[in-house]
């Protein structure tokens, strides 16, 4: 009769703060007691979870590595409090002799107060917001190791992507793979995740357990969704969405047994809770004590405003609405309305005697000159300069409004409307902008209808309306995705059915701005492929397609 051991494995979905390795070292010690108090047998911790991913460039400084060395020997005395208890704790590391030119993405396994054995990533992403290769050397060694008659195998991330390194995991005796993952959050990013490890892994005959990094760094957002896969390929576990979790998961060998999945989530809700996540751990984790957002009364303030307020709570938010001769008055009206509804500060600053000394000013250099954006882009930019004198005076940041659809077209006035510190939905279409606030609705209406359904305008002008300079949002968005984000040919595009003077103009508009966007502030990554680390193409340049 052949006796089946019953093995608790763990999932630590961590919040790791990038440099912070006091307090990640503190929060892995935390997750450890937990879950060895609910009898866990092997806890699974995020890739470079004692360092915070990505560190970029900070892997280039001896010190990091002198620093990091310390608070692993520290980190792995403090484990022995947990007497049994396997941790895989992840961190960077240097070659055998210690030098520099030889510095692994590893993971080791802590047992007892010692290093049970270490594995160091085998493929280096070097794609979209992927820098690896300038940093890491790439090794091919597996390592697996035995818990109470399981075997199990060790690979990071992206070596699960390709088929090698789990082959070598399978072939050194692995019947369980866990992997430690920094995988950034996109739409549709966890059915892609799932299917991979299906191809990979599962199709080798192992169960896998896929520990993912959970919160914001910089633009990327690590939506956490952990998840085990039986050697069926069957989703057996999956942890919360956005927020860090631990979930103990029991094998009878090395088939894990099926826990309560959580019910999926609309695109929408997804999309948001990124970035509420992405706007309260950029402003908590570089020590900001507030945020300051300028009211237009239209959809993206709006958008802005409802996700700060979500992220940090009403008493952090400050909303200042700055009237032009131009602003309308049912402008004021719904966004007193929605400040009202939210129970955030909100002051109105006028600025015509502003916009009146500048133009008075200017007013000798201009003659005989009719007006034209210069004025508009003069009223944006005093704007700007409130809002940072504000930021500078109170220490609060500015949250920039602008979309990625105007991102993309230069639909927006450098060192005015762009100027500020967290650009929140920069990678949000406006067509997705008006979806978001629906959504957004349904939890409490605090979206004034008509902010809704009224036609954009910049109101900088008379009668203005976007789609007086614009295409279309709805075609102009699709352009743009087909071209920015699917990296699709102009013929293509006009095979779509789009009119060729559309095309043209939108293409042309994103090529032209390019320095613009480089500009503008940082901000959340919620697409595969955002105005930001992804997107890299040069200023000057005179190649046309």
């Amino acid at each position: 009769m052949t006796v089946t051991s019953t093995i608790s494995v763990a999932i630590a979905q961590m919040n790791s703060t990038v440099g912070d390795l006091a307090g990640n070292r503190a929060k892995i010690v935390d997750f450890c007691r937990r879950a060895f108090e609910a009898g866990a047998d092997i806890v699974l911790t995020p890739e470079l979870s004692l360092v915070g991913y990505p560190p970029e460039d900070l892997l280039l400084r001896a010190a990091f590595y002198a620093k990091t060395a310390k608070e692993f020997e520290g980190l792995t005395s403090e484990l022995a409090a947990f007497p049994g208890l396997h941790v895989v704790i992840g961190l960077p590391m240097l070659g055998r002799d210690g030098h520099s030119s030889e510095r692994y993405n590893g993971a080791a396994v802590v047992v007892d107060g010692r290093v049970l054995g270490t594995y160091h990533k085998r493929e280096l992403p070097n794609t979209t917001v992927f820098d690896e290769k300038r940093y890491f050397s790439s090794a091919d060694e597996p390592f697996v190791f035995e818990v109470k008659g399981v075997r199990f195998g060790l690979n990071i991330c992206e070596d699960t992507w390709f088929s090698n390194a789990p082959r070598a995991a399978r072939q050194a005796g692995a019947e369980v793979l866990l992997v430690p993952n920094g995988s950034p959050y996109h739409m549709n990013k966890q059915h892609l995740r799932t299917q991979t490890m299906r191809d990979n892994v599962t199709a080798q005959g192992m169960s896998v357990v896929y520990a993912n990094l959970v919160g914001g760094q910089d633009e990327l957002i690590f939506d956490g969704h952990s998840f085990v896969l039986d050697a069926q390929g069957r989703l057996c576990a999956q942890l919360a969405s956005f927020a860090e979790d631990l979930q103990i998961i029991r094998f009878d060998g090395g088939q894990p047994q099926p826990a309560v999945l959580p019910a999926p989530l609309a695109i929408e809700a997804e999309v948001y809770q990124a970035l509420v996540l992405g706007v309260r751990d950029y402003i908590q984790k570089n020590g900001f004590p507030s945020v300051i957002i300028g009211l237009s009364g239209g959809v993206d303030s709006a958008l802005t405003l409802a996700i700060a307020v979500d992220a940090l709570g009403a008493e952090r938010v400050r909303a200042v609405m700055m009237p032009s001769p131009y602003t309308a008055e049912i402008s004021k009206i719904d966004s007193r309305e929605m400040v009202k509804r939210l129970g955030v500060r909100y002051d109105e600053i006028l600025i015509d005697a502003c916009f009146d000394a500048f133009n008075a000013t200017l007013a000798p250099e201009f003659a005989g000159r009719k007006q034209d954006a210069t004025e508009e882009n003069i009223q944006a930019r005093i704007r700007g300069t409130i809002l940072m004198a504000l930021s500078n005076k109170f220490g609060s940041i500015v949250l920039t409004t602008g979309n990625k659809s105007e991102m993309a077209v230069g639909y927006c006035t450098l060192y005015g409307d762009m100027a500020g510190g967290f650009a929140v939905i920069k990678d949000i279409a406006k067509t997705l902008v008006y979806r978001l606030c629906a959504y957004r609705n349904t939890l409490s209406d605090i979206i004034p209808e008509r902010i809704l359904t009224r036609a954009p305008s910049a109101e900088l002008r008379p009668d203005q309306l976007d789609q007086d300079s614009l295409p279309p949002y709805d075609v102009l968005d699709a352009i743009m995705q087909m071209y920015m984000e699917e990296n699709l040919g102009v013929a293509d595009i006009l095979a779509a059915g789009y009119r060729s003077e559309d095309v043209a103009r939108v293409t042309g508009l994103i090529k032209q701005n390019e320095y613009k966007r480089r500009q503008s502030p940082v901000g959340i990554r919620v697409t595969h492929r955002g105005f930001g680390r992804d997107w890299r193409y040069p200023i000057t340049s005179r190649f046309k397609e």
